[in-house]
Order: structure tokens, then C-alpha cells, then sequence
């Protein structure tokens, strides 16, 4: 794909709130990350965003030295439409997503091809974090696509420290538009989550 070919990125951890993704395309450091990022090639705003619900089952695993050295958020592998899990997502050039990418994956250098990760539905080009993207459908004529580990969901679970955790709060309130009430019960049966969080924690972070 060209760079003036534009994909949608789905995010479902700290980019679903638009401060920090926007971190990504412009360059600088989040507010509770430990981490300035070096921004996109090019830095134009996203054309369009909006809300996606993805079926498929969100987690929270390793330590980020982002985040605190605690957990961060994945997705498993395996679609499931009993499963939602909500997603922002922002119509950015292919070259940007790659460079999002490239950031996530610590400056990583990779090739990949985008046509074929359509074509096959998933492509892992490094065994890291983040380095397997997911094409996970289309809107509008664009292929939407997200990134995870290459896992699944057999990795010793990590609860996310309270920045990390705000920070996607905030993102599912002011761009997912949740209540207080749908955001606690989204977040507390989530792996990672349940059990080192309980709802008055969550509550508390909103």
C-alpha cells in the first residue's frame, strides 16, 4: 500500500483516549507514561474517527516500562461474536499505522505488507508485544486493522497501574461516551483486572 492509502487503526488500550494516540502521530509523552514518543512521518490529524465494537476478548499482561512496569492491554486471537470489546478507531494513512506500529514495538524496523495481512486475515512479523496486526474487517472501503502478541491469551496475566487504567477510562468515557456504571462493569470482569480491582477502585479512577 502506498502512503496515500489510508486504513483505519482500531485501538482498544490507552488509544481510545485521543490525547495519547494523538502522541503517536504528533510526538510527545502522555500524561502517565514514562515514555516521550517520537510521533509519525507525517503528522496530519486522522480524516475521521469513531467507536467500533470488536469481537474480540481483551486482556491485560506483561509490564511496560510505559506503564509503571505493570500489565497493558491486548487482544486475544480468536474471534468471538458472544464478545465485545470496544474500540476507537481513526482513519490515518497506511504509513501512519505503520509508524504507530514501529513505535508500539519500541522503533522496531519490519517490513509488512498490509495487502496480504487482509488477504490472510493476521500476519506476525515480530515476535514482540505488538507485533502481530489483525485485519478486522472494512468500513467505508477502507480494511480496519489492530495489533496484539501473537499469544493469545496463554500469558501470565498483569494488572495495568492506575495511569494506564485512567487513561483508558477516560477514553471510554469522552470517545466511547460510557456511563460511570457501563465503564466499571466493562472494566471489572476484564482478565488482568478482575481481582485486582474491585468496582469502588474503578469508580474511584473516573
Amino acid at each position: 500500500m502506498s502512503e496515500k492509502q489510508y486504513v483505519w487503526y482500531a485501538s482498544y488500550g490507552s488509544n481510545l483516549n485521543r490525547d495519547r494516540f494523538l502522541c503517536y502521530i504528533l510526538g510527545g509523552r502522555p500524561e502517565g507514561s514514562e515514555i516521550v514518543e517520537e510521533g509519525c512521518r507525517d503528522k496530519s490529524l486522522p480524516l475521521k474517527e469513531g467507536t467500533l465494537i470488536m469481537n474480540y476478548p481483551l486482556y491485560f499482561a506483561k509490564d511496560s516500562d510505559r506503564w509503571q512496569n505493570q500489565g497493558v492491554g491486548f487482544i486475544g486471537l480468536k474471534k468471538d461474536l458472544r464478545i465485545m470489546t470496544y474500540s476507537r478507531k481513526y482513519l490515518i494513512t497506511a504509513e501512519q499505522f505503520l509508524d504507530v506500529v514501529k513505535q508500539e514495538n519500541n522503533g522496531a524496523e519490519f517490513e509488512i505488507d498490509l495487502i496480504e495481512v487482509v488477504k490472510k486475515g493476521s500476519n506476525t512479523f515480530k515476535d514482540s508485544w505488538y507485533g502481530t496486526i489483525l485485519h478486522i474487517g472494512e468500513e467505508d472501503g477502507w480494511p480496519i486493522f489492530t495489533f496484539t502478541g501473537d499469544w493469545d491469551l496463554d500469558v501470565p496475566l498483569n494488572s495495568p497501574s492506575k495511569h494506564y487504567l485512567k487513561m483508558i477510562i477516560e477514553g471510554l468515557k469522552k470517545s466511547v461516551k460510557l456511563n460511570d456504571t457501563e465503564i466499571i462493569n466493562y472494566l471489572s470482569s476484564k482478565p488482568g483486572i478482575e481481582g485486582s480491582y474491585s468496582s469502588d477502585d474503578i469508580k474511584n479512577l473516573i
